[in-house]
């Protein structure tokens, strides 16, 4: 063992406010009454000087839009102010435990913002998109200046240019460099001044006037042919782009969800060589990953890089052994010499080992001597996480049999010890401890942790994975195929079913699962990569064909459809 090297369009602050402006960016958990909140508002950090109030942008949708300068405001505000119907949980997991939030819907933004300042607070106005850009800026700004409180404004992505630009659509290129923006939300648009058709319109806050719209601008001179696109929900995994002309345009588009934005010139016709968004081979899959959420959150990291929405749901849950008397012995062991192995055959035997290494002040310094084995590339990198280098891992299949296959014999000549520890679940098979034996090893089975099924997910989990609610499963092992249907159901039968190998396919079809996808090797990355392949082929076939793009989920009966 060697030591390692260490939603979119302008957006509306307000549920109240222009719905042009709002990304869907996930509804989370119910904001708090200003009532409730002023009962359990958290102590101020200041009370000498008075507070400040920054005027944030989060961007249209995409949490991954929030700027490096909004993210540091969340994470030093004492409160935050935003229309929590428009502000995902992700985004405000930026702030800091115990800031208070609330909900611009339940009053005046300006009174709680300013309110809070003047009690000494630092205080976070969110707007959807950009603040200056069909948001409150100028309103709200104002108002906080002439009730005498300081205030900041932290510039965001403007859906005005980030929706067109996850679309796919240049706003300008070489042929047409005038861009222009028009608020629709309130009518009584001049249209005659937007009728040159050198300009590209981007049109915001016209969801439910697309047909007034298209026939304003024919009628001050822009051709019907003129091609125009509508994109809702933009920047977010329900993101839908439609592309026609502003004679189609109203027809084409109906049904389309707020909010929307509509861009109307020739750069639309951009969209069919730079679209990249909504091309992505899962572009908003529902997939349910049912791991430990430890486990799940580089399988689900990956998974969005492919367009996915995954959803984590555990089905075992991972808890310390009944007694502890074995593991202090086998770390006492490891100290002492008393191996020439050790064996990780899971994440979680890192995890148990390495916990036990802290409450007796050790380090990966005490594994100096010994030689490591992995189970699994997903095992050894948690080693290596540690700060250990696995001495052997599977150069085949990755599991018990694969390593067993590379295990080397016992020789009394260069092996002084010939003493292997199994750090393990309490419910491991013995299959490598037998095969251990035969080559001449001693082996001490040793329970580090224990598996026991989790509690079931929410109703709303349960019905979304019996009525067909999600696009795909990942099956990991054989022990989440029984989990998961012990806790929650089987699958709908069009959700696509993804197995990690051939056990883990057997057991999914014992239980009446159809298996669609496997893993060309046994690991999560290979999993997720090859549903990803599955997703990719899958849609260029629905091109092919001439039908709809559907979803797995939207095949089932009943299931929303657009068009």
């Amino acid at each position: 063992m060697s030591p390692a090297n260490q939603s979119p369009a302008g957006g509306s602050p307000a549920a109240s406010e222009n719905p042009s402006g709002g990304g869907a960016a996930g509804r989370g958990a119910a904001g708090r009454s200003a009532a409730d909140s002023a009962a359990e508002r958290p102590p101020a950090r200041r009370t000498a000087d008075p507070g400040t109030v920054a005027l944030v942008g989060m961007g249209p949708g995409d949490p991954g839009l929030l700027t490096l300068r909004a993210a540091a405001e969340l994470e030093r505000a004492d409160t935050v102010v935003v229309s929590r119907q428009h502000c995902s949980d992700e985004m405000l997991s930026h702030c800091r435990p115990g800031a208070e939030i609330l909900d611009a819907a339940d009053g005046d933004p300006v009174k709680f913002a300013a309110r809070a300042a003047k009690a000494g607070r630092r205080v976070v106005r969110l707007f959807q998109g950009d603040p200056g850009l069909g948001c409150g800026l100028a309103a709200e700004g104002a108002a906080l200046a002439k009730a005498g409180v300081p205030f900041e404004v932290v510039p965001g992505v403007s859906a005005v240019t980030g929706v067109p630009g996850y679309a796919g659509i240049p706003l300008t290129d070489p042929k047409h460099r005038e861009v222009r923006v028009v608020d629709a939300s309130g009518g009584g648009v001049d249209w005659e001044r937007f009728a040159d058709a050198d300009a590209t319109l981007v049109v915001i806050g016209a969801e439910g006037a697309v047909a007034e719209t298209a026939k304003g601008l024919i009628a001050a001179g822009r051709p019907d042919s003129t091609p125009a696109a509508m994109t809702s929900l933009g920047t977010t995994t329900e993101q839908e782009t439609v592309v026609s002309t502003l004679h189609r345009l109203a027809a084409d588009t109906k049904g389309m969800e707020a909010p929307a934005l509509i861009i109307v010139g020739d750069v639309v016709s951009w969209r069919d060589r730079l679209s990249w968004f909504e091309t992505k081979p899962l572009f908003g899959w529902r997939v349910l990953v049912p791991r430990t959420k430890e486990q799940a959150a580089s399988l689900s990291d990956q998974l969005r890089g492919y367009g996915a929405v995954p959803d984590e749901v555990p089905t075992i849950s991972v808890e310390p052994p009944r007694t502890p008397q074995q593991m202090d012995r086998a770390v006492k062991g490891l100290v002492t010499g008393r191996y020439e192995w050790v064996v990780f055959t899971s994440t979680n035997a890192v995890r148990a080992i390495r916990e036990k290494f802290v409450d007796y002040g050790l380090d990966a310094r005490a594994f100096a001597g010994l030689k490591v084995a992995a189970v699994g590339e997903q095992t050894a990198a948690a080693l290596v996480e540690f700060g250990i280098q696995p001495d052997l891992t599977p150069s085949g299949q990755q599991s018990s049999e694969g390593l067993a296959d590379v295990w080397p014999p016992y020789d009394e000549d260069l092996d002084p010890i010939n003493r292997v520890l199994l750090p393990r679940a309490d419910i491991a098979t013995d299959t490598l401890i037998a095969r251990l034996t035969e080559l001449g090893w001693e082996c001490e089975d040793v329970t580090a942790y224990r598996t026991v099924r989790a509690a079931p997910p929410p109703a709303p989990i349960r019905e979304a994975i019996k009525g067909g609610g999600f696009d795909a499963v990942l099956f990991t092992s054989s022990s989440t195929v029984k989990n998961l249907i012990g806790i929650a159901g089987k699958p709908h039968n069009v959700t696509v079913i993804a197995v990690i190998g051939p056990q883990t396919a057997k057991t999914a079809e014992e239980y009446g699962l159809r298996v669609d996808v496997m893993a060309d090797k046994p690991s999560v990355s290979a999993l997720a990569e090859a549903l990803a392949e599955y997703g990719a082929k899958r849609r260029a076939a629905q091109i092919e064909a001439g039908d709809p793009l559907r979803k797995p989920s939207q095949m089932r009966r009943g299931a929303r459809r657009r068009k």
